[in-house]
């Protein structure tokens, strides 16, 4: 995203931004952050609100600790008042939480956006867990469906063109500016009030609903038209002539070829040359993507946050911060200004040399490579603003941008794949993990994207409906809207203790 709520990169990027968050005002109260190495003594979280409460500021303290076991206490951390049971026994709220997050994994399997923002709010509402543990658990989830996504869709073939599903020029244009778009976005997160964010949040997921639906509705009319067309061709003679007209047709072709490749073989060798090239996965893309959040990863590692002070002594609002902060920037920039150069110059070769696009084909020119990315800055804006999965945005802009909805779906999965492994490996690091729901989470997220997507394709290639991987998107950002509307109402609803937004508020 997660959340992600693929919980995506955004995830990454806002709780490790700053040492020592508390505001609850410059954040949204999933994103709620208690432990810091900066305040002296353990912070509790209201459970469900969001809101910092000091051990004088809270009465129901002892009735909450009189829930637990003294073994259930003994494995968590006497700085940590964000108390939740052990996996086992599994309870009733156990059981509703691991069937509807299974609906909902299905659900986001088809459009592959992750399903963060519908995970999140189900852990926090059903499950009973704090922010601070319920997205890294959906992290993980997402994370182990993304694994699936990957490999699955990694040997999968464009449904026009003999070369992989998954998009690896679209990745490259659309993945460092996400980054740098959630980065900003990460700071605004910390500035705006909860209620500005909430209404701003379900007004983006709510216009995203619609405008994905629409564009659900419009591809499933014309499919049905098309196979209404296939089906009348199909009981007629026309279908006869249609071949015919069609084996003329490639013949001619044939020897028009032919003769070009006597006149300018060297050409033809080369576009040639870019068809073979694209008929496998391209590794340097690959490593160039990983380049990006490798150091990426690092850079925020090396800052710091919550319970992991910084191994350099970085300071939140020092000089150092904003030092490595701009070096990130810096280095996304880069890697922006590459990927440009790259696939405008790869734009006119293939222009020159007469390279065939199919429907769905974004052509790199000199303007694409402006407005694409500034959109995919925007959509990382979005979700790095409201502590969303970028999945849950970048799915529908994909489609916007005229993608088919196939290769959408695919190339939307291998990002996430990256962004949730990026964030869970930071979770990880910063303790934030509960490792007994973890690992059942994680299973639970490969089993049932597995056979969730292998369900989804077989309806796709049954139906001949490409509409269904839409509606799925529209389905899992429509209940998204209403979950994470939902969880915000309840924490505005809850008093808590207001603080003047800031980058680095340290909950004084």
């Amino acid at each position: 995203m997660q959340i992600q709520v693929l919980i995506t990169f955004a995830c990454l990027v806002w709780n490790i931004q700053c040492v020592g968050s508390q505001s609850t005002l410059s954040s949204p109260s999933w994103y709620s952050t208690a432990d810091s190495p900066d305040v002296e003594g353990p912070v509790p979280l209201v459970a469900g609100s969001g809101s910092l409460a000091t051990d004088e500021e809270s009465p129901s303290k002892d009735s909450s600790e009189s829930t637990f076991s003294e073994e259930e206490k003994e494995e968590i951390p006497d700085s940590d008042m964000h108390w939740h049971k052990k996996l086992f026994p599994l309870d009733s709220t156990d059981y509703l939480g691991i069937f509807l997050s299974c609906c909902g994994l299905i659900i986001a399997s088809g459009g592959g956006i992750g399903g963060g923002g519908i995970l999140v709010p189900l852990y926090i509402l059903v499950m009973g867990f704090t922010p601070k543990y319920a997205i890294p658990l959906s992290n993980v989830t997402v994370f182990g469906g993304a694994v699936v996504n990957y490999f699955t869709n990694i040997t999968k073939r464009h449904p026009n063109a003999d070369r992989p599903l998954v998009d690896w020029d679209l990745i490259l244009v659309m993945e460092p500016l996400t980054i740098l778009g959630a980065l900003i976005g990460s700071f605004l997160n910390k500035l705006l009030p909860e209620l500005v964010l909430t209404i701003l949040l379900v007004m983006l997921l709510g216009c995203t609903t619609y405008e994905t639906t629409t564009k659900g509705i419009k591809v499933y009319k014309k499919e049905t038209k098309e196979n209404e067309a296939a089906a009348k061709v199909k009981e007629s003679e026309l279908a006869k002539v249609h071949n015919s007209e069609n084996a003329e047709a490639v013949d001619a072709e044939s020897q028009s070829f032919l003769g070009d490749e006597e006149k300018k073989p060297i050409i033809s060798s080369e576009l040639q040359k870019i068809y073979d090239e694209e008929k496998t996965v391209p590794l340097f893309k690959v490593g160039v993507l990983w380049a990006v959040f490798v150091v990426v990863l690092a850079i925020n590692l090396l800052k710091g946050g919550g319970a992991f002070p910084s191994p350099l002594g970085i300071q939140c609002g020092s000089n150092g911060y904003w030092a490595s902060t701009a070096i990130m920037f810096l280095w996304i920039c880069i890697i922006t200004w590459w990927c440009r150069e790259y696939l405008v110059k790869r734009f006119h070769q293939k222009k020159e040399l007469g390279y065939k696009y199919v429907e769905g084909d974004i052509k790199w020119d000199e303007s694409a490579t402006i407005w694409y990315p500034i959109a995919c800055a925007v959509a990382g804006l979005f979700a790095g603003m409201f502590g969303i999965g970028g999945g849950i945005v970048k799915g529908p802009l994909m489609l916007r941008m005229g993608v088919h909805p196939r290769v959408s779906s695919a190339t939307s999965a291998c990002m996430i794949m990256y962004t949730s492994f990026t964030a869970t490996t930071s979770f990880f690091v910063f303790g934030l993990l509960k490792f007994d729901y973890a690992i059942l989470f994680t299973i639970m997220g490969v089993t049932v994207t597995y056979f969730g997507q292998q369900g989804i394709t077989m309806l796709i290639k049954k139906l001949k409906r490409d509409s269904l991987i839409i509606f799925s998107i529209a389905a899992v950002v429509g209940l998204s809207t209403m979950l994470m509307g939902l969880h915000s109402a309840i924490s505005l609803m809850t008093p808590s203790h207001e603080e003047e937004a800031s980058f680095c508020a340290a909950g004084e």
